[in-house]
């Protein structure tokens, strides 16, 4: 059972189970209408809906007359609150009215009177925010993204829409359909339809060449939302320095996820703790991940979660995570995971709200199914809520240090290759010694700024530019070297080394 049809069952288990008001936060209302009337068809409840367009109609027989004087809310409500069976009843857009104290009341009181007559309110809204008093007595019931088997029909119907109006060529492999199939996982069905219009309305073709566009716009949808970033990655490791033990790890799972390793009795990992030096390549190792296995990388955006109403913070990580999961498979990263939950390990004035979201994190973590390969990264292990490093949850906790000789000389030689310069004509032996104790990110900026100085002066970049733009910028490892001192003695005995 998929789609719509899993969707319509579970909203008939709540109307059999007598749940008197139901909140669809949704943008989708056509597809939540869809879903309502299957699910009441099946029940022996009738169903109306409300719009403040036309008021109180029959939700199953087209074109019947609306009720008289239900235009307005609040004359809709009253109406309910006098029927001795008041049924299904479906309200479009009555958040922003329950400003008016009137039809809040009445609100409630229709709501007690749906829960003692086996009644139903369902308030479906673009716009989830609810006062508190309705969010109290309301069950969230939350639309499913579709599945592949829907996009696949959802992509035909477009398809075969766009041909109707103007011919159109279609060519496409097995193989090319299910690329497409999962680059337009995480979108809602208008999303898709639309994404499918614009891939063939200039040349009325859809083929492999599509799907850099599906991508592009992909990319654009998810970023809208602020939850979810795409991050693009290298195309080889060769591009990263160093990490040759994290590199050596991610080879060896890299066919874990097949049918082949389940028979074999491997269930595929879930995901890794990165900590380190400020700096030091923990973004880079989140790449490396995305790189080594092929998949998009997305970066959970914690600060955008956190919103000033009652629930809303909650509501936008399990969307975030469920709009992950339908896009899987990916890696989900969150960066400097101790400030986005720093308030979870210490009793805080935030009513404990951080303690809500990092316990949904934890059960997420726990019992999700979907090949969604967590990286959290650190830079403070003190911040860290004790919980997060106990053991299980996450496959491997690794330790990002600053590099080593040999890993400076593969950092120095992408940086110089990456900016049209041949490493073989700089002195690498003492630019290693000159950076010893600089994280990659430090290294990488020194150069840039040896180049700037090169530039101003009308001259090539060389050895000993780069060597005085290191010295004259101390790296992190001197300035806090109690605090790098302590998190690498912390990290010796706890964590694997990721070089």
């Amino acid at each position: 059972m998929t789609g719509q049809k899993e969707d319509s069952a579970r909203l008939e288990q709540l109307i059999r189970g007598m749940y008197p008001c139901v909140v669809i936060g949704t943008v989708e209302e056509d597809h939540a209408l869809s879903t309502i009337r299957e699910a009441v068809i099946r029940t022996p409840s009738f169903l109306n809906i409300w719009t403040i367009v036309d008021g109180l109609r029959d939700g199953l027989v087209a074109d019947q007359t609306p009720i008289p004087e239900t235009v307005h809310p609040s004359g809709a409500l009253y109406y309910l609150l006098r029927q001795e069976n008041p049924g299904i009843n479906v309200f479009l857009d009555l958040a922003a009215h329950l400003r008016d104290d009137r039809t809040m009341r009445l609100l409630r009181e229709v709501v007690e009177h749906c829960r003692n007559q086996r009644g139903m309110v369902i308030l479906v809204d673009h716009n989830g925010e609810l006062p508190l008093v309705i969010e109290s007595v309301a069950t969230r019931f939350e639309i499913s993204l579709p599945d592949s088997a829907e996009i696949e029909s959802l992509l035909r119907e477009s398809l075969r829409q766009a041909n109707m109006q103007d011919r159109i060529e279609v060519d496409l492999n097995r193989r090319t359909l299910q690329l497409i199939l999962r680059n337009l996982r995480g979108l809602t069905r208008r999303q898709i339809r639309q994404i499918i219009q614009e891939t063939v309305v200039e040349d009325r073709r859809f083929d492999a060449d599509d799907l850099a566009l599906i991508l592009a716009r992909k990319r654009q949808a998810v970023q809208g939302r602020g939850l979810l970033e795409f991050i693009e990655t290298p195309e080889d490791l060769s591009a990263i320095g160093g990490l040759k033990r994290l590199k050596r790890w991610l080879e060896i799972r890299r066919e874990v996820f097949t049918d082949e390793a389940s028979r074999f009795g491997l269930t595929a990992p879930r995901g890794i703790l990165l900590l380190g030096v400020q700096g030091a390549g923990k973004s880079f190792c989140a790449k490396a991940i995305a790189t080594a296995w092929k998949r998009p990388l997305l970066r959970l955006d914690v600060g955008s979660l956190y919103d000033r109403f009652i629930g809303e913070s909650e509501r936008n990580l399990r969307d975030a995570l469920h709009q992950a999961e339908m896009m899987s498979p990916i890696i989900l990263w969150i960066d400097e995971v101790e400030k986005a939950f720093a308030s979870a390990a210490s009793r805080s004035a935030d009513g404990g709200l951080s303690q809500r979201m990092f316990g949904a994190l934890l059960t997420w973590m726990q019992e999700h199914r979907a090949p969604v390969f967590l990286v959290a990264t650190a830079n403070d292990i003190e911040a860290l809520p004790p919980e997060l490093l106990r053991k299980g949850r996450f496959d491997e906790i690794f330790f990002v240090d600053l590099p080593s000789p040999d890993t400076r000389r593969e950092i120095l030689a992408i940086h110089l290759r990456r900016r049209g310069r041949d490493p073989n004509q700089f002195d690498m032996d003492a630019l290693i010694n000159a950076s010893e104790g600089y994280t990659g990110a430090e290294i990488e900026q020194a150069i840039v700024s040896a180049l700037h100085e090169a530039f101003a002066a009308k001259k090539e970049i060389d050895t000993g530019r780069v060597v005085t733009a290191l010295q004259m910028s101390p790296p992190l490892s001197v300035i806090q070297m109690e605090r790098v001192a302590d998190l690498r003695a912390w990290a010796s005995a706890r964590c694997l080394p990721a070089d």
